[in-house]
């Protein structure tokens, strides 16, 4: 093998790993503070009793609670054991990553150095907007479909590591009347830490090996880059097929949704439908993110997340490419106002 395609594979493999490494770590740390401060069930208290606003709910939970799509599988399981309903976990898992205040701030600032329209107005505005609302959308309509599949589904959805803990019902005794229980002894400061950081290091374990897997695969795509041009060049010729060819790669590169804006504004041909199939579904699915749903979800719901998702960001790429998609041209004057 070529020494130079060995050196690109480790220097691609390295940069996906490094990339996502203090998201897992931070994902891991929170998780195991939810574990162990938050009381069970303490969530769904303050949750609506209706599905849809409580899925509405979970899908902006990343506004206040922003993760990059390699962490936010972690606590999203931690959620899961402490009550919080499949639907919103599900809706928070997809949208958090794209609708938190650091990804839209990456986003306008990729595209602020492209103009559209006669005025010459930035892209950035409209972009954040476009991913923002088609993420949000995407996440609570998926939502919305795993609440009716979770209801008539005759075999559990959840894998064992992120079904809640079962509580043991208490013995009564022979006057049929229930003892009460016993009062659970306070924890100290240290042992709340090593339980803190016990859970931490557990789930960062876990999902690791799951990262290391997809970021050799997505190592692979990104060592032969020469395919990788032939999706900006179908954009001129077959927008249409532009769309789902950005989202094949989305898929393969496995990028992070803080990053990802950068890399769909250097596809300056890519018309605007088409970087925002790359955009929306890049945080949502991809080949890392797909072995790590293993850990958490069985294959039953992770083919009905991955149908919903990639059917959704495709029709409504179409959409956006039928009704606004405007050819962008890159303002050097701006980008260099911008750098003063």
């Amino acid at each position: 093998m070529d020494a130079e395609v060995i050196q690109n594979f480790v220097f691609n493999f390295s940069a996906v790993i490094w990339e996502a490494l203090p998201f897992i770590l931070l994902g891991a740390l929170i998780a195991g503070i939810l574990e162990e401060l938050l009381p069970q069930n303490a969530i769904t208290k303050f949750l609506p009793k209706h599905f849809i606003p409580a899925v509405l709910i979970g899908g902006a939970l990343g506004l206040i609670f922003p993760m990059c799509e390699c962490g936010i599988v972690v606590v999203m399981r931690r959620l899961l054991r402490k009550g919080l309903p499949l639907s919103c976990c599900v809706a928070y898992m997809l949208a958090g990553p794209i609708v938190n205040v650091v990804v839209l701030m990456s986003t306008w600032y990729a595209f602020e150095t492209f103009q559209v329209g006669p005025n010459g107005d930035s892209l950035g505005p409209p972009m954040v907007l476009l991913r923002a609302g088609l993420g949000y959308l995407v996440a609570c309509l998926t939502g919305f479909a795993i609440h009716f599949l979770e209801k008539r589904s005759k075999t559990r959805l959840l894998t064992d590591s992120a079904m809640p803990p079962a509580r043991a019902k208490p013995k009564l005794s022979l006057n049929m009347v229930e003892p009460d229980p016993e009062p659970a002894p306070k924890k100290t400061f240290a042992q709340r830490l090593n339980n803190i950081t016990a859970v931490a290091l557990h789930d960062f374990m876990d999902i690791m090996v799951f990262l290391i897997l997809g970021s050799a695969l997505a190592a692979l795509m990104r060592t032969n880059a020469e395919w990788v041009t032939a999706f900006e060049n179908m954009s001129t010729s077959q927008p249409l097929l532009a769309i789902p060819a950005m989202m094949l790669l989305a898929v393969l590169l496995c990028l992070c949704s803080e990053a990802d804006a950068f890399l769909a504004a250097s596809f300056s041909e890519a018309s605007v439908s088409a970087k925002i199939a790359f955009l929306v579904l890049g945080p949502m699915l991809d080949l890392k993110l797909l072995l790590m749903y293993t850990r958490v979800f069985r294959w039953k719901l992770i083919a009905a997340i991955v149908t919903c998702v990639v059917i959704q960001v495709f029709v409504y790429s179409v959409i956006v490419h039928q009704l606004y998609d405007p050819r962008p041209t890159f303002s050097a004057n701006k980008n260099s106002a911008s750098a003063k």
